[in-house]
């Protein structure tokens, strides 16, 4: 087989916040896949860099009271304990704010112009003038200029889903200082995607067998071809100051490249600071970057996420082909879904999803979840979902009751009857004719199918082990060949059970082969048996179980510790009657719940629990949610039937001893410090007035 160049990388995270588990899921499945291009022995260059520019982070910055670059250093400093607690096996990892890729942006923009792909016109947009910046869409709300729906953004409606454009809505202000804003033209710069030269290549490139999964040339194709105004139309890849973003080149007046575009080139800025840096030698390729990359043989491979499909299967090619050598073409890009838990869409806004961070703070073991995934995950474009019980009864029966209990059920006896010393297996398992079915669900990314062979094979071992009952042979009289031989057999299956596990488990594999006594297994190992008189290492505990107390904990979000408040001034202001606000929030703040109107399906007493009711809540679109509402004392659950409540939608589910409570219903009472409290105790429901229906918002 001849030896692959592999250049790999993820897509790359905004340096807005820590990583998710969508950015782990996603890192682990390009992980696995490297590994085993690895075990393989090709050469392979793994890289990432976070996107570190753009409007966003600019102004999150601004609100931090920091400067952009403190605001995305610090980011930066906070990635290492995901990539080392995960496993994940970047060979670099760099950022999109760095002299490489400002170099290599700014030499891509000035091909493409030299190559006729680039041109300038004035366009209108709105301005903020307190601010003194033009307004992307996500800055501007008004009035649905459909619907007359209020507090709607610059691109669609929530409520009526008509999509329009910023300059047609009703009354706008800016999110940013509440300002009206003014229309205010300025030049931009377009890189000429519909000129029949990029279409044309699009086409081709598309067109390119196993390049891109059915789906996504399915999809990117839609775009191409489109007409009317789903056409395809020019990039907009410019954007005026302020902007934290690479300057355009070759201009007196200040503007900057769209983060849009310098992002994807910092896949190329990382690699280039790889081999500037010297790590490419110490990897064994001795070349420069540009000959490395414009070498034919080398593969440029992305894995990507199914929300930027866009970008790079019509912009990111077609800018690569006309800026011309050393720049190539993506070889493959390869789309996954997105991790939903127990269901539901992971989403910031609304509080669902497992922190990984916290997950590894909590001491699970991170090769659980690497497991897990990778059971679910195939080549196909689809979303996976975490489920607690799943993940339990996954891990605990696949990995510690098949793989590690061949080997704690059998290394016993080759240790205390044989000094260590291993018979010569029996040949009569063909595990190794499995070798070339897995590998090909590795390359090709389906690593459910990999998994389920392997765990196949893990059940004829420990068929084998239960028939033998090694227990029993070592209290016979003269059973003792018998029983080396069936320990050394178990063990030798055990050994290529490792060898097809590694890609997923590298720290569990390495603690196999230490036990083993052998050195970094690679794939082709899967042919070398252990021979007779090879000499194992005392067996130590390889894995534990999952800890459902920990699981519990990793959902618990009231249990997770949080930030203190800021101090303020000392002074304070007392307001009449004592009354007083506490932790003083901005419109910013507010505007993150999602408070909705829910109507009460069903109310029930909890067994068990003194103060909660357990509601059934219709939310509209939202669907059902199960709320735990700790309102037993005012209110008899066959009263509540029926009524209207005000619910908190987006705070994170918390799971209870009587179930997972999705949300919280508003409720008013005395504090126990007010005066009052003494002599009007009680609790009362927040309901909308009449005709508010279920799944509305409360602004």
């Amino acid at each position: 087989m001849a030896r692959r160049r592999l250049f790999v990388t993820t897509a790359l995270p905004y340096a807005n916040g820590p990583f998710h588990i969508g950015h782990v899921m996603e890192y682990i499945q390009a992980d696995i896949w490297v590994r085993f291009q690895r075990m393989q022995g090709h050469e392979v260059h793994f890289v990432g860099a976070d996107d570190a520019h753009g409007a966003p982070i600019m102004l999150a910055a601004e609100r931090a009271g920091k400067s952009p670059e403190a605001f995305i250093d610090e980011i930066s400093k906070g990635r290492a304990p995901y990539l080392r607690g995960f496993h994940i096996s970047f060979d670099n990892w760099h950022s999109t704010h760095s002299p490489e890729n400002t170099e290599l942006s700014q030499d891509i923009y000035r091909r493409l112009k030299k190559a006729g792909l680039v041109y300038t016109k004035p366009v209108e947009q709105f301005f903020d003038p307190v601010k003194g910046m033009f307004l992307a869409d996500r800055y501007i709300k008004g009035e649905c200029p459909n619907c007359g729906t209020k507090d709607q953004y610059g691109d669609a409606c929530e409520n009526c889903s008509t999509v329009y454009t910023a300059t047609q809505l009703r009354n706008p202000y800016s999110t940013l200082t509440g300002a009206r804003p003014v229309l205010k033209t300025s030049e931009h710069h377009f890189f000429k995607l519909s000129d029949p030269k990029c279409t044309s290549f699009i086409a081709q490139w598309l067109g390119t067998p196993g390049r891109l999964q059915p789906q996504v040339v399915n999809k990117a194709r839609e775009w191409l071809e489109g007409k009317g105004d789903k056409a395809l139309i020019d990039w907009d890849i410019s954007r005026d100051p302020p902007y934290f973003g690479i300057r355009i080149p070759d201009i007196a007046e200040e503007k900057y490249l769209y983060v849009w575009l310098d992002a994807p080139i910092g896949y190329l800025a990382s690699l280039k600071n790889y081999f500037v840096s010297g790590k490419a030698k110490k990897q064994g390729e001795p070349r420069s970057f540009e000959a490395f990359l414009q070498d034919p043989a080398t593969e440029q491979v992305h894995f990507i996420g199914k929300d930027i499909i866009y970008f790079h299967t019509l912009f990111w090619p077609a800018m690569l082909e006309f800026a011309g050598k050393p720049y190539k073409v993506p070889d493959h890009v390869y789309v996954h879904g997105f991790i939903t838990v127990s269901g539901d869409k992971m989403s910031k806004s609304r509080g669902t999803g497992i922190s990984p961070l916290r997950y590894l703070e909590l001491g699970m073991n991170p090769e659980w979840l690497r497991y897990y995934i990778a059971a679910k995950l195939n080549a196909n474009v689809e979303d996976i979902d975490f489920n607690p019980d799943d993940f339990v009864a996954r891990v605990n029966s696949d990995l510690v009751g098949k793989y590690v209990n061949i080997a704690s059920r059998c290394a016993v006896f080759i240790q205390r009857k044989f000094d260590g010393r291993l018979a010569k297996p029996s040949d009569a398992f063909a595990f190794g004719a499995k070798a070339r079915e897995i590998a090909g669900h590795y390359e090709t990314r389906e690593y459910g199918k990999a998994l389920r062979e392997v765990m196949a094979l893990a059940d004829v071992a420990n068929q084998y082990v239960d028939e033998n009952k090694p227990w029993d042979l070592s209290k016979q009289a003269g059973a003792e060949e018998k029983l080396h031989e069936v320990c050394s057999t178990a063990l030798e299956l055990f050994r290529v059970l490792t060898i097809y596990l590694k890609p997923v488990l590298p720290a569990l594999a390495a603690q196999a082969e230490r036990f083993l006594n052998l050195p970094d297994l690679t794939w082709a190992a899967v042919e070398l048996p252990l021979a007779a008189g090879h000499r194992i290492h005392e067996y130590r505990h390889l894995l534990g179980r999952v800890d459902e107390k920990q699981l519990e904990r990793l959902f618990d979000v009231a249990s997770v510790p949080q930030p203190a408040a800021p101090q303020r001034h000392a002074e304070k202001q007392e307001h009449s009657a004592q009354e007083r606000t506490v932790n003083e929030i901005s419109i910013d703040d507010f505007g993150k719940l999602d408070l909705r109107v829910a109507r009460i399906v069903k109310a029930e007493h909890v067994e068990g629990a003194d103060k909660l009711l357990k509601l059934t809540l219709d939310v509209g679109l939202l669907g059902t949610r199960t709320v735990f509402a700790g309102i037993k004392s005012a209110y008899a659950p066959e009263k509540l039937e029926g009524k209207l409540a005000a619910l908190v939608a987006n705070l994170a589910p918390r799971k209870m001893k009587f179930g997972v409570s999705e949300g919280m219903v508003l409720a008013a009472s005395w504090d126990k410090s007010d005066t009052a409290a003494a002599q009007e105790p009680g609790i009362f429901l927040i309901s909308p007035d009449s005709g508010a229906k279920p799944g509305m918002r409360v602004k």
